[in-house]
């Protein structure tokens, strides 16, 4: 008997951020990489989704560097990022691609397997994970912008206006 995907993929966390923009970016890729997109989908739809701020710092997140360890032995570092700035050269793996899909959302020590473009299967192994805190986080990008929005108070020396 075959068990159903679902069944043995681990448990997955993904921030609200995240889960929208990853959402609309599988929705959206669609037409260029039906198979990347729909395992997105698929992962997105089983992932657990939570406040950006609830997200715990081993889980692998857009721009975490992430350390992992394959089936192979071979042992890679690499920062997840969306495709515009991906750059295999620097590391940088986009999650448009079958390794990005099967990081998101995992935590140190997890493992998954995943399909690589060739349609061999492959596992990896979480070893760590970092967050970049110079990076400004979604949650501070929020609470500078709600701050700027904010129509500052007329001054005590004004009058109110009045009706006509």
């Amino acid at each position: 008997m075959v068990q159903p995907k679902e069944c043995s993929k681990p448990r997955i966390v993904v921030s609200d951020v995240d889960f929208k923009r990853l959402t609309d970016l599988a929705l959206g890729a669609h037409d260029r990489f039906p198979e990347v997109a729909e395992e997105l989908e698929f992962e997105m739809g089983r992932a657990e989704v939570v406040h950006a701020a609830s997200v715990p710092t081993n889980v692998v997140r857009m721009d975490s560097t992430v350390e992992f360890r394959t089936n192979t032995a071979q042992q890679r570092r690499v920062k997840l990022v969306f495709p515009g700035e991906a750059d295999i050269s620097q590391d940088r793996i986009s999650v448009l691609t079958p390794i990005g899909v099967a990081l998101i959302g995992l935590s140190a020590g997890q493992s998954i397997t995943w399909t690589a473009r060739d349609g061999k299967q492959h596992q990896l192994t979480v070893v760590s994970v970092e967050q970049h805190e110079e990076a400004p986080s979604v949650v501070a990008f929020a609470a500078r912008r709600k701050t700027a929005l904010k129509v500052p108070a007329p001054d005590d020396d004004t009058d109110p206006p009045r009706a006509a």
